[in-house]
């Protein structure tokens, strides 16, 4: 390709290695998950439970930047496999919270392994790694406001 056409090269897309590069680490997860009996994203779920321990349904999907078609079913087998429980929040019934359970809770000692087994998959210095999340972030953010 040349001339106009050199933007539709997949080289000359950022979109491309941050699509396979996303997609091969999760892969590089599910060894370690299955383990815990999780998919990738039940974990990052999982970890917002870990840290918040109740939270509304609205906010963990805008957190985790995940719709209510997919975060719905993913929390009903969540639910199922016992490790959080869905219920109607206090405050407003039309809202749906979503609580950790003992169950889930003791997961998060299993999980501990987790970030270690993965650094060991992903050679990259302290400082590359900080730098490669500061511009993650920071494309999130740009995307983020883009859309408002």
């Amino acid at each position: 390709m040349t001339g106009n056409y050199e933007s539709l090269k997949i080289e000359n897309q950022l979109c491309f290695p941050l699509y396979a590069c996303a997609k091969e680490v999760v892969r590089r997860y599910k060894p370690f998950l299955d383990k815990l009996d999780l998919t990738y994203t039940q974990y990052i779920v999982m970890m917002v439970m870990w840290e918040k321990k109740r939270v509304n349904v609205k906010e963990l999907g805008e957190r985790l930047y995940l719709d209510s078609g997919t975060l719905t079913p993913l929390l009903k087998r969540l639910e199922a496999k016992e490790l959080i429980k869905r219920e109607r929040s206090h405050e407003d019934e039309r809202a749906l919270d979503v609580s950790i359970t003992n169950k889930g809770e003791d997961l998060k000692d299993l999980a501990l392994q987790v970030p270690r087994e993965m650094g060991s998959c992903i050679k990259l210095t302290k400082e590359e790694a900080s730098t490669l999340y500061n511009l993650l972030y920071r494309t999130l953010n740009c995307v983020e406001e883009s859309m408002r």
